[in-house]
């Protein structure tokens, strides 16, 4: 055989390698995750997203990479990472139980408790821990005093204040907590509907008063309004009940902050002590645990940091965060701690330990609330590598992360895709921002970490959601027969409008299991869910799945991201269902949630307003439900219907207005709010309230007006401003 021509074999050992099998995958991927951007509401949002390989700490995917967005809750990331490097795995929060020192006979003046920041303090703890006095002794205090001075006495970290309300994700912190600081109120209907209802307080306890007016409605009736404040004492908090539960539809339970957390613990703490037969003469105060003159009866050890991180990570606490921030202020700063003091912590590992410089970032609180941080997702992955680098810590913070399809928020994303038990991540959720990031590995072997922020995105959650867990999907992917592609497909599902007759006949099956309302359905209706591709069986399955379970906020989610008021969904549905002689779907229940006043099912009730344009039984049967609206939720309905679309807003209060001359309620709630928002500081408000106030009495009285007419047929008024201001001819 002659040997190669020298410019053959200049040309071979001059040619680039073939690609190997390894960078064919990651070019896949690649071309995948830019083709989810390209073709997705992400493409014009604000992003960073990058994925990185662990193996060799390549980047593999990047776009944004180093731009600083709003990450929401992945900020719990950072503060889950510093707590159990400067803490430790093992760290325990302590509270602690003194008597005087003279303490005998079971007998005490004062028994102090002083906390120390425990998280995971609850009612049924507590109740073994007034065991363990018991045992030890205990059968007779004076005074109780509750001593929080190990953390400051400021009660929100910054951004809370950006929020108003009385929601169980603003609770505040404090050094002695109880049930997260927050409170349970369940409210279970009568045997009979018209019947007084009963609202129940967990636990009970003499710092609440409870003032109750719920009565039980029909089965579909569901519309009550749980509201708290603090009492004219400043001690008690007060909690408001009122509206209807649905009879024969079981218990149903509300959570609200507390107000004053140390002063919460304490009266439960009697309650529990009398229960059990300990008496207490004296009363509750605040106070100081003197340095000198006390003994230690017991300590109530929690229980350790990683199983606390768990209930952080995978349930997104904003509590548990901003209590382990103030924990590292005071263990690394001393007390009481604080969120500067906590944050400084933080930033001071960053710094020595992670190699992320100050000021390239923004940490204003541990939880991530609101429009407070800024990270990039380059900086998540550096720390979720690092972590990921050091094993004493690996395991707990890894542990700590929500399992795709099996645990925490992301137990009902990435069903049927090799995501499932592949990826561990953290999610975050607020106003026009969503992210999630986090370790994956994928099907041929590789792990990565990854990282995707997305902020000021145009249209709803659920489509950018959507699209993010299409890039998790993807890297998940990797390796797979299907490739990166295949996760695209399962996740991004195509719309297909199917044939009128088969959405009859699955209208009425789903119906059925509506009817029903067996919470045990709902494995099954949510896969189906997710596989359908007609919207229209979507929307019916959705709404199927929330009258299976309206407890379950996924059941919820789904419901209101299934709406639309187009002619492929809602369009549809209404011709199916007056063919089938039934209810539309999907109104009944949007109308429920917007009576218990959710901004995004007062939304979509506006939008499927405006879509019954035309259409005389639908606007009837929306015209009723906003005045039904209007007397269960006025405030909420008109604040959202201040940042609502014109075209939406102007069919909204058309309707409106005739639902109220029906509905015959000259004192209805709606106009005392449109009068105290007329008292608002802010002159958009003001000017909002005056409008809707005119327009509406205008718009009924011409309702109510008698119609003149000329030969049977009525004259029709020209519109307002086209009058002449002089007479007529001849008049």
């Amino acid at each position: 055989m002659s040997p190669l021509p020298l410019v053959v074999l200049f040309a071979l050992l001059a040619a680039p390698p073939a690609p190997s099998a390894k960078e064919k995958e990651r070019e896949q991927l690649r071309r995948a995750i830019t083709g989810v951007i390209e073709r997705s509401p992400l493409r014009t949002a604000r992003i960073s997203v990058q994925v990185r390989s662990l193996e060799d700490g390549s980047v593999v995917f990047s776009q944004g990479a180093d731009e600083l967005l709003n990450p929401a809750s992945n900020v719990k990331l950072f503060t889950a990472a510093a707590a159990l490097a400067r803490l430790g795995p093992d760290y325990r929060f302590e509270t602690e139980f003194l008597t005087d020192h003279d303490f005998k006979d079971g007998k005490t003046r004062t028994l102090y408790v002083r906390g120390r920041g425990d998280p995971t303090l609850s009612t049924d703890r507590l109740y073994g821990i007034v065991s363990e006095l018991l045992h030890a002794g205990l059968k007779e205090v004076g005074d109780v005093v509750v001593d929080d001075s190990w953390f400051d006495a400021q009660r929100e970290a910054p951004g809370f204040d950006q929020e108003t309300g009385d929601r169980a994700y603003l609770a505040p912190t404090g050094a002695l907590s109880l049930n997260w600081n927050t409170l349970g109120i369940y409210l279970r209907p009568a045997d009979r509907e018209g019947a007084p209802a009963t609202a129940e307080l967990e636990p009970p306890s003499e710092y609440f008063t409870l003032e109750s007016h719920l009565r039980t409605g029909s089965k579909t009736q569901r519309r009550f309004v749980v509201g708290t404040e603090l009492d004219k004492d400043r001690i008690h908090q007060k909690v408001t009940v009122s509206g209807y539960v649905p009879v024969e539809k079981g218990t149903w339970s509300v959570w609200k902050k507390v107000e004053q957390p140390a002063l919460y613990f304490g009266f439960t703490l009697k309650a529990l002590l009398a229960q059990r037969g300990v008496k207490v003469k004296g009363r509750l105060r605040s106070g100081l645990v003197p340095p000198a003159g006390t003994k230690t009866l017991y300590i109530a050890a929690s229980e350790t940091l990683d199983i606390v991180l768990k209930r952080m990570n995978k349930h997104s606490s904003n509590f548990v965060a901003e209590q382990l921030i103030k924990t590292l202020g005071a263990e690394g700063k001393g007390p009481p701690g604080s969120t500067a003091r906590g944050i400084e912590v933080v930033e001071e590992f960053l710094e020595r330990d992670v190699g992320m410089r100050r000021g390239s970032y923004v940490m204003r609180n541990g939880s991530g609330l609101n429009d407070t941080n800024r990270f990039s997702a380059a900086q998540h992955n550096v720390l979720l590598k690092y972590m990921w680098d050091r094993f004493p810590l690996a395991p707990e913070f890894m542990s700590s992360l929500g399992i795709a399809g099996k645990d925490g928020t992301i137990k009902y994303r990435f069903e049927g895709t090799d995501a499932v038990w592949r990826l561990r991540a953290k999610t975050g959720t607020l106003e026009n921002v969503s992210a999630l990031s986090g370790y994956v590995q994928g099907v041929g072997g590789e792990r990565f970490v990854f990282s995707v922020l997305v902020n000021d995105f145009p249209g709803r959650v659920s489509t950018v959601l959507q699209h993010i867990d299409a890039v998790g999907g993807a890297v998940a992917a990797t390796g797979s027969t299907g490739g990166p592609s295949s996760a695209l497909a399962a996740l991004t599902p195509t719309s297909v409008v199917g044939p009128m007759e088969e959405l009859k006949s699955r209208m009425r099956t789903y119906a059925a299991l509506a009817v029903k309302a067996d919470k045990r359905n709902g494995p099954f209706l949510r896969t189906s869910w997710r596989n359908e591709k007609d919207p229209a069986v979507r929307a019916v399955i959705a709404e199927a799945l929330y009258q299976s379970d309206a407890r379950e906020f996924a059941s919820t989610r789904m419901l209101l991201e299934s709406v639309s008021a187009g002619d492929e969904v809602y369009g549809r549905l209404k011709r199916a269902a007056k063919e089938l002689g039934i209810e539309t779907p999907l109104v009944g229940s949007v109308v429920e949630l917007a009576a218990g006043g959710s901004g995004e099912a007062l939304a979509r009730l506006y939008e499927l307003t405006r879509a019954s344009n035309g259409d005389e039984a639908a606007e009837k049967a929306l015209s009723d439900a906003l005045a039904t609206v209007a007397t269960e939720a006025p405030r909420e309905l008109l604040l959202s219907l201040k940042s609502a679309p014109s075209t939406d807003r102007d069919a909204t209060l058309e309707s409106l207005a005739d639902g109220l001359v029906r509905a015959a309620k000259p004192d209805a709630p709606l106009w005392g709010m449109l009068k105290e928002l007329q008292g608002s500081p802010d002159a958009n408000t003001v000017d909002f309230a005056r409008m809707v106030e005119v327009t509406l009495s205008l718009k009924i009285a011409e309702a109510k007006a008698p119609v003149a007419t000329d030969g049977g047929l009525p004259i029709t008024a020209p519109p307002m401003g086209l009058f002449n201001s002089q007479p007529a001819p001849g008049g």
